[in-house]
């Protein structure tokens, strides 16, 4: 097939494809878009020698045919995505020529620069309000992805790594779960293709071990709810794509042989067409699944516990179905899926078909924390894209969507950043826990908040939404100098005998002075040792101390340790352990203090009770 030839038939298939609710003057914008498209790529080819117009004509395809795209703007702009970053034609003559809307679609689509993470952010930016932009930069990535094995190995690495890290993740944050999972899969085979080959290999041959006992079991289901439904729902048997199992593969540290239910049975109905003796006009959708479930469960045993709802209780991504797993014949498991037409178009196409503006105010936050803030853009990417699988409700009910893994401090700082920086406890489903306490899908969540309480160190292990990392990392910066680091073995604190160690990129390491590390690197490094007089007490930042008391058990001894200690002098204790041998007591108590001088003053109080024969600081 000639060059023209090959163009000729993508232009007949996109015009075959184009929505029939399209007016003559939309269709003649398209056609006009194409030859202004066709005439500015004319001399360019692609890295596999076919003309650069194909690129642009199946970006188009993919937005009419897989995006479901009924607007010519979007149309038009998918054919002219490339025109302003890859030719001469400028914003202004495509404004002048198609109009503000399709000009907007192209500047937003167009690379401002070499550098990704200014493209991340200038896709992010550009969104504004309008999800075409990013059902634009999504199809342009997906045919791209398609179309990879033409480019060399570095270039195919590189492309297939911002599809991993972005673009998938993107694509799953607004709903288009198919478009997602070919992405990963796509990438995952350039990136790592003899784990993908394995993997592949390995499913083909699983498919073909498992197929008879599947497929009886499937029909045997099928006939069972046909008797009583009909024969309208579709039934098969889906496996899963090379990525999903090699991903549970690294969360489970498994084997593919030891990742649980590589396939499962899907039924798909459409409510209009199932009618129940009982009633007299058509189930509803979840009427329908829970029928299909009821019938089945009738029949077959249920693994206890494998019952989920995501009717009830959607994911994250707008995905609604029933899972449930059941006892086949031949003493295996399998899983069944059961969901409407409908709701299996939603999973594959959320923003497309779904309320638009619903799933942009989802991304809204995200998208603009991660827009403004470039120095942690790749890092926002990372913890606001990936994952989003857990939903939690406040005690209003109010949805909260999380990454998986999310704690009730992320859920604290989801709801409002001051109730995160204050977060004490956590209630949740009613029972007291920490606000570290990692967070279960449709868990109702209350957050206790005291005005004493701030960010410390140790929560940043404990959160793992961008949100709680970029609030709690901001607080720290804010009340510690950045240029000091404290060393952790000897725990210096202000109001104690310090010094300071000056590295070549004018860090600063604080020690006590009595340390073993600042003893070994004075006499190594005795040039670099530095005065720290500005390393002053805050009110807000506490050190970590541990003391061991020694005494004479009598009567409220302990009482009277610990009114010292909490009431006298306003500190929290974090640990209290004691034992009584013999009439001596030993008593080890951690608690917080923000100075050395306070230390000294609290062990000096608690050496004057009564009974108190020894107060020592611990390691």
């Amino acid at each position: 097939m000639t060059h023209n030839e090959m163009i000729n038939k993508s232009v007949e298939e996109l015009k075959m494809n184009l929505p029939t609710s399209l007016r003559k003057a939309e269709r003649e914008l398209i056609n006009k878009a194409f030859i202004m498209a066709r005439n500015a790529h004319a001399s360019q080819t692609r890295d596999s020698g076919i003309p650069y117009i194909l690129h642009p004509l199946a970006v188009a395809l993919i937005v009419v045919r897989e995006m479901r795209q009924d607007d010519a703007a979007v149309i038009a702009a998918a054919l002219l995505h490339d025109v302003v970053e890859d030719t001469d034609v400028t914003i202004e003559q495509i404004r002048s020529k198609f109009g503000a809307d399709v000009a907007f679609l192209v500047d937003a689509v167009t690379k401002p620069n070499k550098e990704q993470v200014d493209n991340f952010q200038h896709i992010l930016a550009s969104v504004n309000g309008d999800v075409r932009v990013l059902v634009l930069k999504i199809s342009d990535r997906l045919h791209n992805m398609r179309t990879l094995d033409g480019l060399p190995p570095r270039k195919q690495w590189k492309i297939a790594s911002e599809t991993q890290f972005f673009f998938a993740p993107l694509a799953g944050r607004l709903g288009l779960y198919k478009v997602k999972s070919e992405l990963e899969n796509l990438a995952f085979r350039f990136l790592n293709p003899n784990e993908y080959s394995y993997i592949q290999k390995a499913i083909d041959e699983d498919m073909a071990r498992t197929k008879t006992a599947t497929e009886s079991f499937m029909y045997d289901a099928l006939h069972t709810v046909g008797r009583e439904l009909g024969d309208s729902i579709g039934w098969d048997i889906r496996y899963r794509k090379p990525y999903s199992i090699w991903r549970e593969m690294q969360e489970l540290g498994c084997d593919f042989f030891h990742v649980p239910f590589k396939h499962y049975i899907r039924a798909v109905y459409e409510p209009s067409d199932i009618y129940f003796e009982s009633k007299c006009e058509p189930l509803t959708e979840e009427e329908a699944a829970l029928k299909i479930y009821s019938i089945l469960a009738g029949k077959y045993h249920e693994q206890s516990g494998s019952f989920t709802n995501f009717m009830a209780q959607p994911k994250a991504n707008g995905y609604k179905s029933l899972h449930v797993r059941f006892l086949n014949p031949y003493g295996g498991i399998e899983e069944f899926h059961i969901s409407s037409e409908n709701m299996r178009e939603q999973s594959y196409y959320g923003c497309v078909l779904d309320n638009k503006e619903e799933w942009l105010r989802r991304l809204t936050d995200v998208l603009n924390e991660l827009a403004k803030d470039p120095d942690d853009m790749m890092l926002g990417i990372r913890y606001s894209l990936f994952n989003e699988d857990v939903v939690a409700y406040t005690p209003k009910s109010k949805p909260i969507s999380l990454p998986k893994g999310a704690t009730a401090l992320d859920f604290a700082y989801a709801v409002h950043s001051e109730i995160g920086d204050h977060a004490k406890y956590a209630r949740i489903n009613g029972r007291l826990t920490s606000v570290k306490t990692q967070l279960k899908r449709g868990d109702c969540v209350e957050i206790g908040t005291d005005c004493q309480i701030h960010p410390t160190p140790d929560w940043l292990s404990s959160v793992v939404s961008y949100k709680a990392k970029k609030h709690i990392n901001s607080y720290l910066r804010k009340k510690t100098n950045p240029q000091y680091a404290l060393c952790p073995h000897c725990n210096p604190m202000p109001g104690g005998e310090i010094i300071g160690f000056k590295d070549p990129d004018g860090n600063i390491t604080i020690h006590s002075r009595n340390c073993p590390d600042a003893i070994r690197t004075a006499s190594e490094k005795g040039n670099t040792i530095v005065t720290v007089d500005d390393f002053k007490t805050s009110a807000h930042i506490l050190y970590p101390v541990s003391i061991e008391i020694t005494g004479i058990d009598r009567y409220h001894l302990l009482k009277e340790i610990i009114t010292c200690i909490v009431d006298n002098h306003q500190l929290s204790m974090s640990r209290l352990c004691t034992e009584t041998t013999d009439n001596i007591v030993r008593c080890s108590i951690d608690f917080s203090v923000h100075s050395a001088d306070e230390l000294k003053e609290t062990i000096s109080n608690i050496t004057t009770i009564d009974g108190v024969e020894e107060v020592m600081v611990g390691p």
